[in-house]
């Protein structure tokens, strides 16, 4: 209820009501009823109660006293002048502060306010100037005009006789503002006698520069008249001491060099058109002749006095090397000028070989597009006949195998071998050279198919030569052309096999190296010398020391081809006498199931006859006859038909389906061997085995012009596998339909109402 804050008399007489009010209190109490003797003793208490505060507030008084009497004290002792306002009004201040300014101290009284002290201040005598305006300082101190809840102000005052203050002002609460003044005339004279100094010391520094600037400078006055110069000023213009006076008048000094020849009539009469140009602009920029050989650069600016600096460069030896260079420009220019229109005969015989080059890569694109397009209508026609005459040679062979005309049939049958192989290796060179992007088709390919089928193929022509052929079993899958990489191992396992001796092994295997597979064929043949392996992939080529049976020197050059396309590092390594090495690196294709199976038929067998009906269809007559010779030569029925229409003539004679259909793919009248089988098939309502013959090795057939479930086999047709080819096609029908009678049967899905199987490329 008694704020400690409030004077003592403010806390004594507040102590006294509320002592009046409790004893008021008591007596109503009486009056209501209550005890006299409980009454008694509550105002005894309450003046004892009463008594020790006022002890305490006596105690308090005195304290506040001694403290006042300290404070003041203090403040008389410190060499700043101190006071403190409380509720905007004078408090309390030392004597620095009252008689700072003499003819104000004795109106500093107690109830004096802020606002009046500044006016006092402002009014005073002996206050020359501030540096801050004092009501403004004021209103700044004012709780609405405050930034901050204890805002603070300095400013600097300067007082009579050369007597400097910095005068602070400080809002420490709500109440309260201090005021400090303290006196920095010694700071300001010991700045006020440096700074002089320093202006010396700055005046000696630029007169130094002035008299060592490589330039000549001289200063003229507003009325034109000279004022300083430096040395250089009158080594350049070649002047006496005399001419070049304080207050020479420039119109005198003009004259002094026009007399020395130092400045040409013409150019004095510019004079004064420089001085307006120099009002108007502020600057002039000249270049002017001094003398006979010597080029001055002037330069003028006009001043903050109206009075203008001349700066004097010789720039002789600068014009002189600038004209030097524009000289030499100008001679280097006619030399690029010249250079620039030879550049530009030969880019136009440049251009011109350019198109001439064009047109003869034109030509010549055209001729090897022309030479792929023929060899691809012709290799039919050219596989046509061979494959004809292979089937003839087989069923003359077969005739006569008891007569005295076996060896002739024999002898005929290897040097058309050696024909057929040759016309292969060409047809290949010619796809693997073609910019067909379709020349190779990669696809997950299982090393361990291929390499049995060429064992299969290649096992009974080593024998033959008394040479052992030797298979490592491989279950990893690359990625790779099935077809050119088939044709890779077989004419390396071919030419291993040719230059081989007798009693000698060739080995295919593969070794795997990390992420990739290498696919080697060891021999223990004749070897390649050093210098033969760096040509043995040309066209061609065969080593010096082969035996006169070896082939002509191609399968190499498509082994080298095929795997530059497929991107299949290919390395030979070898030597005279001790056998060869030659190795395929393939990247393995991990977790992959091979998507070009190897038909898993058995190998042939000569003794068991093919007792089935086979429906031929193949429009060459030649190739009709050899293929029904053979055929009915081992024992099977031929149905022989050279178009579909024929093909269905013969259905509805015989009245039931045939056991295999061997169809060639390009029949006349734009016909194929697919038309055939889907006829047949639709007729009969049978999966009928199917197989397409043809001399088309193009990818977009492989890829979709063949029917799921229809093998295909390549002309010339190898004989020996296509008969076994057949027979395991046709058992494999046979176990398809038996299984599919069965009522947990697990066979090969139905796909548009066709079994589905297997489809195969030989």
């Amino acid at each position: 209820m008694i704020d400690p804050n409030d004077p003592p008399e403010v806390q004594v007489a507040k102590q006294t009501r509320i002592i009046e009010a409790l004893m008021q209190r008591a007596g109503r109490q009486k009056e209501l009823g209550g005890s006299a003797y409980q009454a008694f003793q509550s105002a005894i208490e309450l003046q004892q109660k009463v008594a020790a505060q006022s002890l305490e507030l006596e105690s308090v008084r005195h304290e506040t006293e001694r403290t006042r009497r300290n404070l003041t004290q203090a403040l008389s002792a410190m060499e700043e002048g101190l006071a403190l306002f409380f509720d905007g009004r004078l408090d309390v201040c030392n004597d620095l502060f009252r008689n700072l300014l003499p003819d104000i101290a004795d109106r500093l009284t107690p109830e004096l306010e802020l606002g009046g002290y500044f006016e006092l201040m402002q009014q005073s005598a002996h206050l020359v100037s501030t540096d801050l305006d004092l009501a403004g300082v004021y209103k700044s101190l004012t709780p609405d005009h405050r930034k901050s809840k204890h805002a603070a102000i300095s400013l600097v005052a300067e007082l009579t006789h050369d007597r400097w203050y910095q005068m602070s002002a400080q809002v420490t609460s709500p109440e309260n503002t201090v005021l400090l003044l303290t006196e920095i005339t010694a700071l300001l004279r010991r700045n006020r006698v440096e700074k002089e100094h320093l202006i010396d010391r700055q005046a000696d520094y630029l007169r130094a520069v002035f008299q060592n600037m490589s330039s000549g400078v001289c200063t003229f006055s507003a009325q034109g008249e000279l004022t300083m110069q430096n040395g250089r000023f009158r080594e350049i213009l070649s002047l006496p001491l005399t001419a070049v006076q304080p207050g020479v008048p420039l119109q005198h000094l003009l004259e002094s060099m026009r007399s020395r020849s130092l400045m040409s009539d013409r150019a004095l009469l510019h004079v004064e058109g420089w001085r307006e140009e120099l009002r108007q602009r502020g600057f002039v920029r000249r270049k002017l002749t001094n003398g006979a050989d010597r080029v001055l650069d002037v330069h003028a600016n006009l001043l903050p006095d109206g009075g203008f600096l001349v700066e004097v460069k010789d720039v002789t030896l600068e014009t002189r090397s600038k004209e030097l260079l524009e000289n030499r420009v100008m001679e280097r220019t006619a030399e690029l000028t010249r250079a620039n229109a030879n550049l530009t005969a030969q880019y136009q015989q440049l251009t011109r070989i350019e198109e001439e080059l064009r047109l003869a890569k034109e030509r010549a694109e055209a001729a090897v597009s022309s030479k792929t397009r023929f060899l691809a209508a012709a290799s039919h026609d050219l596989l046509q006949p061979i494959n004809a005459a292979k089937l003839l040679i087989s069923t003359l062979q077969e005739t006569t195998r008891n007569t005295s005309f076996l060896p002739t049939v024999e002898r005929l049958q290897k040097a058309f071998t050696s024909t057929e192989q040759l016309l292969h290796s060409l047809l290949d060179l010619s796809r693997l050279e073609s910019a067909d992007p379709d020349t190779v088709d990669p696809a997950d390919v299982s090393l361990g198919a291929l390499m049995e089928g060429v064992h299969a193929d290649q096992e009974l022509i080593a024998a033959q030569k008394s040479v052992r052929l030797d298979v490592v079993s491989c279950s990893l899958t690359v990625r790779s052309d099935p077809v050119y990489l088939l044709r890779s191992i077989q004419n390396l396992v071919v030419n291993a096999v040719q230059y081989t001796r007798p009693r000698g092994r060739v080995l295919l295997g593969c070794r795997r190296v990390g992420k990739k597979v290498v696919l080697q064929v060891w021999d223990t043949g004749i070897g390649i010398p050093r210098k033969d392996q760096s040509r043995i992939f040309d066209e061609f080529t065969r080593a010096e020391n082969g035996s006169g049976e070896a082939g002509a020197g191609l399968g190499l050059s498509v082994v080298d081809r095929a795997c530059r396309l497929l991107g299949h590092g290919l390395s030979v390594r070898s030597g005279p006498g001790r056998g060869s090495v030659f190795s395929i690196e393939m990247d393995v294709v991990a977790g992959a199931r091979a998507s070009v199976p190897v038909p898993a038929f058995p190998a042939p067998s000569n003794d068991v006859p093919l007792d089935y009906i086979v429906m031929v269809v193949e429009n060459d007559p030649d190739v009709l006859y050899g293929t029904v010779q053979w055929l009915e030569n081992w024992g099977a029925s031929v149905l022989a038909a050279s178009s579909v229409a024929d093909a269905l003539a013969m259905l509805d004679d015989l009245g039931m389906a045939p056991d295999v259909i061997l169809a060639d793919y390009q029949l006349d009248d734009g016909e194929t061997g697919v038309d055939a089988i889907q006829g047949i098939r639709a007729a009969t309502l049978s999966d009928v085995p199917a197989i397409i013959i043809t001399a088309d090795r193009s990818i977009a057939l492989r890829r979709t012009g063949i029917p799921k479930g229809v093998s295909v086999v390549s002309k010339p047709v190898e004989l020996t596998r296509l008969r076994a080819l057949i027979d395991w096609k046709i058992r494999w029908h046979v176990q398809s339909l038996h299984k599919a009678m069965e009522p947990d049967a697990s066979l090969p899905t139905k796909v548009g109402g066709d079994t589905s199987v297997p489809s195969h490329e030989t």
